[in-house]
C-alpha cells in the first residue's frame, strides 16, 4: 500500500474498473470500500464479486476501508455515487492532493454539481473531473477507452494528473471545462433512461435516434446556460457518453428506462439492485433547475414525471409527441 501513488475511493463497478485499469502497468493502486467483507475479498481473492464479478483484479490492487490510508497519496479518484459524495469526502483526512471526480450526477436537494460539493475538501485548482463513454466491464477487460479529463487547475494540473491516469488502453483528453464535463455526464444519464423507455415500448430505432438528437439539444441548452462550452458537450463527456449509454443494456440507466417502458414502476425497477442508476436521482433535480431557469427540457421533464409515477410511459411519450411544432434550431429558453 505504501508504494501506491494513486487511490480510488469507491469500489463499485466503475471504481473497481478504474483501479484495475490503473494497475494494468504494474502500478500499485489503493482502493477504498466501505464494506469490510468486500475489502477482505478483494485482498484475498482479487475479485469484487458484489459489483464487478467478471474481473480478476491485478495483485497490485489493494483494498482498505480506512480513508486515513489514502491520506498521503497525491491524487485520488472519487467514484462514489453522486448522492453520497458529500458524506464520503467529509471523512477524508486533510492533505494537499488532487481530487478527480468520477461520479455523474447532480446533488438532490441542493442542485449542486459534484465540483461544488467537493469544494469543501479541496482547493478549487486541485479539482478535476473524469468523464466519458465508459462501460465498467470493458475498462476492466482492458478494451480501448477514451475519456475527458477536465482540470480546474488548467495545464499545470493536467501535467500532474495525466501521467498518473493515462494507460495504453485508457486515453485521457485535456479540457479545462469542468462545468461542461459534469453537465454532460449528468444529463446523459437522464436521457439514457428515456432511450430505455423507447426500447421498452418497442418504438423503434428511428425514435431512439430522434430522442438522442433532441436530448443532446437539451443538454446543450442547459450546459450553455450554466457556462459550459459547446465543444465540450460535443466531445467524449457529452455526445460520446450519450451515444454509448443510450444504446445498450450495459447502461444501468438504459436498463432502468427499459423496465419502466415494460410497465414496472420506478420502485420495482430499482429494487434489489447493487449498482446505482444515477439518472433516477438526477432527473427530478435537473427538471426543477431547468424550470427555474426557463430552459426547455421536455425529455428530461418527461423522465422526471415517469419516475415520480405521475403518468405511465405511454402517456408521457404521447405528451412529448403532441408538443407544438417548432424549428429544429430555434432557441428554446
Amino acid at each position: 500500500m505504501s508504494a501506491a501513488r494513486i487511490g480510488v475511493i469507491g469500489a463499485g463497478a466503475w471504481g473497481t474498473a478504474l483501479a484495475q485499469a490503473l494497475a494494468s502497468d504494474g502500478s500499485e493502486v489503493l482502493l477504498w470500500a466501505r464494506e469490510t467483507d468486500l475489502v477482505a475479498a478483494i485482498n484475498a481473492e482479487h475479485r469484487n464479486a458484489l459489483y464487478l464479478p467478471s474481473a480478476v483484479l491485478a495483485p497490485t490492487v489493494r483494498a482498505t476501508n480506512d480513508l486515513a490510508d489514502l491520506a498521503a497519496l497525491p491524487a485520488l479518484l472519487v467514484v462514489v455515487p453522486a448522492q453520497f459524495l458529500a458524506s464520503v469526502i467529509a471523512g477524508l483526512p486533510e492533505g494537499d492532493r488532487d481530487l478527480v471526480l468520477c461520479a455523474k450526477g447532480i446533488e438532490a436537494g441542493t442542485g449542486r454539481l459534484m465540483n461544488d460539493v467537493a469544494a469543501q475538501a479541496c482547493a478549487p485548482e486541485r479539482l478535476a473531473v473524469l468523464s466519458g463513454p465508459t462501460f465498467a466491464h470493458e475498462v476492466a477487460d482492458g478494451l480501448p477507452t477514451a475519456v475527458t479529463l477536465a482540470c480546474a487547475g488548467g495545464r499545470e494540473q493536467w501535467e500532474r494528473l495525466s501521467p498518473l491516469i493515462a494507460r495504453p488502453m485508457l486515453r485521457p483528453y485535456y479540457s479545462d471545462d469542468v462545468t461542461g464535463a459534469e453537465i454532460g455526464g449528468a444529463v446523459k444519464n437522464v436521457l439514457a433512461i428515456a432511450c430505455g423507455v423507447v426500447e421498452g415500448l418497442n418504438l423503434g430505432q428511428n425514435a431512439r435516434a430522434a430522442l438522442i438528437a433532441r436530448g443532446y439539444a437539451e443538454m446543450l441548452r442547459f450546459g450553455l446556460a450554466r457556462g459550459a462550452r459547446a465543444e465540450t458537450l460535443s466531445g467524449l463527456c457529452g455526445l460520446g457518453d450519450l451515444v454509448l449509454t443510450c444504446s445498450s443494456t450495459s447502461s444501468r440507466n438504459f436498463s432502468l428506462g427499459l423496465a419502466l417502458g415494460q410497465g414496472l414502476t420506478a420502485a420495482e425497477a430499482l429494487s434489489g439492485k447493487n449498482s446505482v442508476a444515477e439518472g433516477a436521482a438526477t432527473a427530478p433535480v435537473l427538471a426543477d433547475l431547468a424550470r427555474r431557469d426557463g430552459i426547455q427540457m421536455p425529455i428530461v421533464d418527461a423522465v422526471a414525471r415517469l419516475l415520480s409515477g405521475e403518468a405511465p410511459a405511454s402517456a408521457v411519450v404521447s405528451d412529448l409527441l403532441a408538443r407544438p411544432l417548432r424549428a429544429e434550431q430555434e432557441p428554446a429558453v
